[in-house]
């Protein structure tokens, strides 16, 4: 993996935690907002946290959302960054990148069930999947969210809250996980390895 030029998209996220858990998977990876490196990387994550407004204003201020809406390399977003690729999130009603034909809607409330989503989920893949490769079905993996999309014929992993919704889609070179893969132990690190593994 020494060979491989992985670029965090700077959305505004705190990212130690994820160049943390690249780094102990063997990959270093370049936080940046220069569309240069990220068009010319192996792979490229977008993470995100916080408000769906502010990270989208942020990737247009630095006219950053064309550039990776037309990315042809593997692109991997996590938590806030899943919905990113979504036509919109119903958080401040902002147009997204539109990437993948979906809304992100808040999360319904519910006795044992409340929003934010914080702690370990259990994830359901649907069929054989290669960023689930050496994962059991059924494992454990760390959310915090408010938002998330629907289950659609891009989702490829459901978790529950009171109902399910999109842990992870796939949609040609882009991927996403509404958890966090980097705080999510053995399998989010094999996760990571998994999406490091594909090629353009």
């Amino acid at each position: 993996m020494g060979a491989q030029r992985v670029a965090i998209v700077d959305s505004g996220a705190n990212i130690a935690s994820l160049r943390n858990a690249l780094e102990r998977i063997g990959t270093h990876g370049l936080f940046t907002l220069d569309a240069k490196i990220i068009r010319n990387a192996s792979h490229v994550i977008l993470p995100g946290v916080g408000a769906a407004a502010d990270a989208m204003q942020r990737l247009n201020d630095y006219e950053l959302a064309d550039v990776i809406s037309e990315l042809t390399q593997p692109v991997l977003g996590i938590c806030l960054g899943m919905q990113l690729l979504a036509t919109s999130s119903e958080e401040g009603n902002v147009r997204c990148m539109n990437i993948v034909p979906a809304v992100a809607s808040i999360l319904s409330a519910g006795s044992g069930a409340p929003v934010p989503n914080m702690g370990w989920c259990r994830v359901s893949q649907l069929g054989v999947q290669v960023l689930f490769a050496g994962i059991p079905d059924a494992s454990y993996f760390y959310f915090v969210h408010s938002y998330a999309l629907p289950v659609s014929g891009f989702t490829i992993a459901t978790a529950d809250h009171l109902e399910p919704f999109t842990a992870v889609l796939a949609k040609d070179n882009f991927y996403a996980a509404q958890f966090h893969p980097e705080r999510s132990a053995g399998p989010g690190a094999r996760f990571l390895k998994n999406f490091l593994s594909i090629t353009s």
